[in-house]
C-alpha cells in the first residue's frame, strides 16, 4: 500500500477514490458515502475511527492481479487481463436488446439469474425517483424491476456501499457494476466469507470514466434544459444502438446522440483517478460485456450487440448455463475481437504507466498495481510523442487539479421533488432496498 494512503480518508482526499462504496459496506459505522458534485460518489467519515478495514478492500488505492496465468489465452492476458472466452451477443428478448445499452446483454444474464439460475436478487445502480440525475444501489427481485434500470448510467455510482443486501438475502445475488466495483467485490469477498457465499455471479461493464453529476448537469443543458434538476428522468443510452441520451420533463423530450453525449460532453468531467485506471474492461468480474466497436459506423436505431468476456470459470458455466436457456445469443469470437473492439485501450494502459510515474515523482499520491503490465504497454503500444503527451499532460493535471494537495469531500443533496420527502426528510425504500 502506499505509504502516503493510511486511511480512507486519504484515498479520498488525495483523489484516489474510484467510488465504488466498498469502504462503507466494510465499516458502516465509520463510513457514509455521499455525493460530491465535482467528484462523484465519495466517502466521508463518521467520526475519528480506524478505516484500516475498509482500506483493505479499496481498489482506488491497490489492484493486484492474482489468477492463474495458464487458465487463460496467452495472446491476451498481458494486455487485457485474464480472458477464458469471448463471444458477441444481445439479449434473445427484442424488446430488452431494443431497450438496453450494448444488445442488453448485462439485463439478460441479470435475468437469467434471477428467474433460472436461483439468484435471490440483482444487485445493481439506478436512477434515484426523487432526484433522477443521482444514483442508487437497488436489489432487484423481480423482471420489472431489473429492466426498469436498463439503460447505462454515466453518472457517479457506489453498489458496493449496499454489500450488505447481498449478505443478508436468501440466496446468492447477481452483482453489476463498473470494473472498478467488480474488483472491490472481489477484494471484500476475499474478507468476508459470508458475503463470499452470497455472491452468484459479478457482471462488469466496459467503462472509460465515470463523469461527475456536473457532467451530467452539463449534458442537460446542452439538450436546453435550464435547470438539470428539474427533469423528470435522464437517459444516456439504450433504445438502440449505441441510443441517444435523453431527457424528459412533463411532456418534453430532449435528446443528443451518442458522440455529442459522451464525445463532447460526459467525458470532460471524468475524475483523474479513472485516468489513471489500467482496467477498463472489468478484469476483476466473472462476465465483462462491452460495445464491439468492430462494426464501425452504426445506423440509427439499430439493435445492440454485446462483446461478452468470461473470465474465470464461474463466468464461463453461467454463460453457457444462460445460453442453454435460451436467454441470450451468443456466437463465439477470437481474441482479435477485443483488441479490434477496444483499439485505444492498449494505449491507455500504457500512458496510465507514464501518468503514474510523472505524478509520483512530482509528489502526487498514487496507486499500487501489481499484474497489469502497464511497463510493456507503455514501451510497446505508445509512440515516443505518446510518451511525451502522458508525461507533459499529466505535469499539466498534477497542478491544475491539485494532485499534491488534498482535496475535501464536499456533500451534495440537491432539494427533493417529492413534497411529501421534504416535509419528512425521509425518502421512500426502492424496489429492494428493504430485505425480507
Amino acid at each position: 500500500m502506499n505509504s502516503a494512503i493510511q486511511s480512507i480518508r486519504d484515498v479520498a482526499e488525495r483523489q484516489l477514490c474510484s467510488g465504488c462504496g466498498a469502504c462503507a459496506y466494510m465499516q458502516p459505522d465509520a463510513v457514509r458515502m455521499v455525493d460530491d458534485l465535482g467528484q462523484g460518489r465519495r466517502p466521508i467519515m463518521l467520526g475519528d475511527a480506524d478505516t484500516t478495514e475498509a482500506l483493505a478492500a479499496c481498489p482506488g488505492a491497490e489492484l493486484v492481479h492474482d489468477y492463474d496465468r495458464t487458465e487463460v489465452m496467452a495472446e491476451l492476458h498481458r494486455g487485457w487481463g485474464p480472458v477464458r472466452e469471448i463471444w458477441e451477443g444481445w439479449a434473445s428478448d427484442q424488446e430488452i436488446r431494443f431497450e438496453a445499452s450494448s444488445g442488453g446483454a448485462a439485463t439478460a444474464l441479470a435475468l437469467f439469474g434471477l428467474e433460472h439460475d436461483g439468484a435471490g436478487g440483482v444487485l445493481h445502480i439506478a436512477a434515484r425517483e426523487d432526484v433522477p440525475t443521482l444514483n442508487e444501489t437497488r436489489l432487484s427481485r423481480t423482471r420489472a424491476e431489473v429492466t426498469a434500470a436498463t439503460g447505462s448510467r454515466y453518472a457517479p455510482a457506489s453498489p458496493c456501499d449496499s454489500l450488505a443486501l447481498a449478505e443478508s438475502a436468501d440466496a446468492p445475488v447477481v452483482f453489476i457494476g463498473k470494473p472498478c466495483d467488480a474488483a472491490a467485490v472481489k477484494k471484500a469477498r476475499a474478507l468476508r466469507p459470508a458475503l463470499d457465499a452470497k455472491i452468484s455471479v459479478t457482471i462488469a461493464i466496459f467503462c472509460a470514466g465515470a463523469p461527475s453529476t456536473e457532467g451530467t448537469h452539463e449534458m442537460l443543458k446542452l439538450m436546453g434544459f435550464e435547470d438539470p434538476l428539474a427533469v423528470d428522468s435522464v437517459r444516456y443510452r439504450g433504445r438502440g444502438w449505441p441510443g441517444r441520451a435523453r431527457g424528459v420533463q412533463a411532456d418534453r423530450e430532449e435528446s443528443l446522440s451518442y458522440h455529442e453525449s459522451w464525445g463532447q460532453v460526459l467525458q470532460r468531467f471524468v475524475p483523474w483517478r479513472c485516468r489513471i485506471c489500467p482496467d477498463h474492461t472489468g478484469e476483476f468480474a466473472d462476465i465483462s460485456v462491452g460495445d464491439p466497436w468492430y462494426h464501425g459506423t452504426i445506423p440509427e436505431g439499430e439493435s445492440g450487440r454485446s462483446l461478452v468476456i468470461a473470465r474465470t470459470q464461474r463466468g464461463v458455466d453461467f454463460l453457457r448455463r444462460a445460453r442453454e436457456a435460451g436467454a441470450l445469443e451468443l456466437v463465439p469470437r477470437g481474441a482479435e475481437a477485443l483488441t479490434r473492439s477496444q483499439p485505444n485501450l492498449l494505449h491507455v494502459r500504457g500512458a496510465v504507466f507514464g501518468r503514474v510515474l510523472t505524478s509520483r515523482l512530482l509528489g502526487a499520491a498514487t496507486p499500487r498495481y501489481r499484474g497489469f503490465h502497464v511497463f510493456d504497454a507503455w514501451l510497446k503500444h505508445l509512440s515516443v510523442k505518446q510518451r511525451a503527451q502522458a508525461f507533459y499532460g499529466t505535469v499539466k493535471r498534477v497542478f491544475t487539479k491539485g494532485l499534491r494537495k488534498r482535496l475535501p469531500v464536499v456533500p451534495y443533496e440537491p432539494a427533493v421533488r417529492n413534497a411529501a420527502i421534504e416535509a419528512t426528510g425521509q425518502r421512500e425504500p426502492m424496489p429492494g432496498s428493504d430485505v425480507a
